[in-house]
């Protein structure tokens, strides 16, 4: 099942600059760990804004839902998700 994900990020301002780090490495970590599973085979920055967009590529909806929510930032992030179906045009 392929999912359109578009995650927007809001650390707070005033957090410790040492628990930002350390959260934004957990996070990097994380999100490469998944990537290198092949359940998160595309992701793009949104230019101008901490944000991003991704296909997810998993068997299940709570495959997806425990993905997202295993990464660090989870609770930073407004998520909205899009499930995808094959395009009838679409040219291999």
């Amino acid at each position: 099942m392929l999912f359109h994900v578009r995650m927007d990020v809001s650390v707070p301002h005033d957090m410790d600059p040492d628990a930002r780090a350390d959260l934004l490495a957990r996070e990097k970590a994380r999100a490469e760990e998944i990537q290198r599973s092949g359940k998160w085979p595309q992701l793009w920055r949104v230019v101008g804004e901490y944000a991003n967009i991704s296909i997810f590529d998993v068997d299940s909806t709570d495959e997806l839902h425990d993905l997202l929510s295993s990464l660090p930032l989870f609770g930073f992030m407004r998520i909205k998700v899009t499930p995808l179906a094959h395009h009838p045009s679409k040219v291999d």
